[in-house]
């Protein structure tokens, strides 16, 4: 059993009122909290920190909170929901980000099934490897790299690993990805976890990265790590991000439950 929170704010730097723009005649929240839904999570809710994204979220059916408007990261609003339900400390929370209209609901379940097959594990996320030089070397795509078991060494958004003997001149000069893997942003977390990061001060590795995940293994808590069952469509951050996704969704089929 396991519950899903979306974090839906709406002060989006780049693209504001985010979590209410229409995408294919909906809300691209509505489009989220449907995968959420169809993940067969026992629970669903979204948290935000204004009312018109409460009032949208009612009108389509959905459970949602508001929280505190003070929060720096959509996991001290979930750590905010799950305290308020007082829900149990084993408890297990899917954080599904309300700009991910095209999460696939089985890779919700998997990384919710991770981490409940891990007793030792306070967070579990998911990966994808990677194919291309370009997602290597850029700084946007966020890689991991993990023991031999799957425990989480290092989240970086430098080319991690570095092949020394595939770059022959210089740091542009790097032609080898072999191993590398992207991480993708979905995130399940035990209730204890996440009460102990949002009383956490930030960590100096989270800082250099802008990488709040580096929070938790700074401060010993271990994250286990999958391949993902499924490929995640885009997220979306900017107005052109949104239209490429309409594009994308007028040219397939609607992704099915």
């Amino acid at each position: 059993m396991f519950r899903v929170v979306i974090p839906a704010r709406y002060a989006s730097t780049r693209l504001p009122g985010k979590p209410l723009l229409l995408l294919k005649g909906k809300p691209l929240l509505q489009w989220v909290h449907e995968a959420a839904v169809a993940s067969g999570a026992h629970e669903i809710m979204v948290a935000t920190d204004d009312e018109r994204i409460l009032e949208a979220a009612a009108a389509f059916g959905a459970q949602a909170q508001l929280t505190s408007l003070t929060h720096v990261s959509g996991t001290d609003r979930v750590a905010e929901v799950a305290a308020q339900a007082g829900w149990g400390e084993r408890d297990i929370v899917v954080n599904l980000q309300g700009d991910e209209p095209l999460m696939p609901p089985g890779l919700i379940r998997q990384v919710a099934q991770l981490l409940q097959e891990h007793e030792s594990a306070a967070i579990a996320t998911l990966a994808a490897r990677i194919t291309g030089i370009t997602a290597f070397m850029d700084t946007n795509a966020v890689k991991v790299v993990t023991d031999n078991t799957g425990r989480a060494l290092y989240f970086s958004r430098a080319p991690i690993p570095w092949g020394r003997d595939t770059a022959a001149a210089s740091l542009a000069s790097q032609r080898g990805f072999s191993g590398a893997r992207r991480h993708i942003g979905l995130y399940a977390y035990r209730v204890a976890a996440l009460r102990q990061l949002s009383m956490l001060p930030t960590g100096r590795l989270e800082q250099l990265e802008k990488l709040e995940q580096l929070r938790a293994l700074e401060n010993g808590l271990e994250i286990r790590v999958a391949n993902a069952t499924a490929q995640p469509g885009p997220d979306v951050n900017t107005a052109e991000d949104l239209a490429r996704i309409t594009l994308l969704m007028n040219q397939t089929a609607e992704p099915a439950p």
